[in-house]
């Protein structure tokens, strides 16, 4: 059995329920949870703008410790504490062999497979095939990523999605060289950590824009060395600061269309504007032909950080522990499975950084 905040429709409330949990493949685990992150996909999940089947268990950034192993399970042992991958590489299709394992065609796979069974026997989903809203889970043996037992769980969590969501854009997508500038635009948990993979990257200039007045001291913390509101100046603004060319780079983490675009009109000639925030399919941008050319700028899509977590959740640990990188400062809320609808609100509002729910 586990306990879940399940979601049985779009828009629709979570309801803590208990569920009873699939028996184990020979290739998956079973994982209890210690947190769990809210992040602005589980909203986007809930709302259709990403797609979900329902009945669901949202919740994709999480962290625990394994209690149950298949027959065939050979990289993690009962007792480790693991954070949870969201989109565990196949390393078997043409992109994983490619390089690119955070465009593997199978990473998803997990996603239409039922995790657990309601009182009525129904199928229950996994959100993005984790389903860490719950007390214990169900995943492949692929989607753990052992973490040392010393770190503390909570803070694991957030390696599971914004911290390398946010340091890959930084480091292994737009690749930023040291005394560049760079603009974040969005300051949730990814932004957040995309201005503390800035600072780890070396950048001179790092220009933090968010309508929120109230998160410039942690973003100044974060590393960022000047904090803008969003307006129509803006481009102006990151100019007069840049020497008048622009950023060298803009990591936008919102994944709105006229967001988008304020980062491409940001950079400098030459520069490169990295999307991070998922949108929605409806919402189309706008560049003119003319401007593409003459601007000579790169618009860069960027898919998890652009990272293989089995590569890069060991280098975000020796940051970690080098102090190079802040894991505690990014959670600003603590809540329990009851309180999800709260803290949904909150992420539709851009309150806060990263909320947190403890089990």
């Amino acid at each position: 059995m586990t306990r879940a905040a399940v979601l049985r429709a779009l828009d629709g409330p979570l309801a803590v329920e208990e569920l009873i949990l699939n028996p184990l493949g020979p290739t998956q685990v079973r994982v209890r949870l210690a947190a769990a992150g809210v992040c602005h996909s589980d909203l986007s999940l809930a709302d259709g703008t990403l797609r979900q089947q329902f009945p669901a268990v949202l919740g994709h950034e999480g962290a625990g410790t394994v209690v149950e192993v298949g027959a065939d399970v050979t990289t993690v042992a009962v007792g480790d504490h693991v954070v949870l991958n969201w989109s565990p590489p196949c390393r078997s299709c043409w992109f994983c062999e490619a390089g690119e394992p955070y465009l593997c065609v199978r990473a998803d796979d997990a996603r239409a497979v039922p995790f657990a069974r309601d009182s009525s026997g129904a199928d229950v989903f996994a959100g993005l095939g984790t389903g860490a809203f719950a007390t214990e889970t169900v995943v492949g043996a692929h989607a753990c990523i052992p973490v040392p037992a010393d770190l503390p769980l909570e803070e694991a969590a957030l390696l599971g999605c914004a911290v390398l969501t946010g340091v890959g854009a930084v480091t292994n997508a737009a690749r930023v060289r040291p005394g560049q500038s760079v603009v974040v635009i969005g300051l949730g948990g990814v932004g957040l950590a995309a201005l503390q993979g800035a600072r780890i990257a070396g950048a001179g200039t790092i220009v933090a824009v968010d309508p929120a007045p109230a998160k410039e001291d942690l973003a100044r913390r974060m590393g960022a060395t000047h904090f803008l509101p969003p307006s129509e100046k803006l481009a102006k603004e990151i100019r007069a600061l840049t020497g008048g060319r622009g950023a060298d780079h803009a990591i936008e983490c919102v994944g709105r269309a006229e967001t988008i675009r304020a980062a491409w009109s940001a950079t400098r000639r030459g520069g490169t504007a990295t999307v991070v925030g998922l949108g929605s399919s409806k919402d189309q941008l706008s560049l003119s032909a003319l401007e593409v050319a003459y601007f000579a700028r790169t618009l860069v899509g960027c898919m998890y950080g652009s990272t293989d977590p089995a590569v890069d959740v060991p280098i975000l640990l020796d940051h970690y522990r080098a102090g190079r990188l802040d894991l505690s400062a990014l959670v600003t809320d603590h809540v329990g499975l009851g309180d999800l609808d709260e803290a949904f609100v909150r992420v539709r509002e851009g309150r806060g950084a990263r909320t947190l729910v403890r089990f």
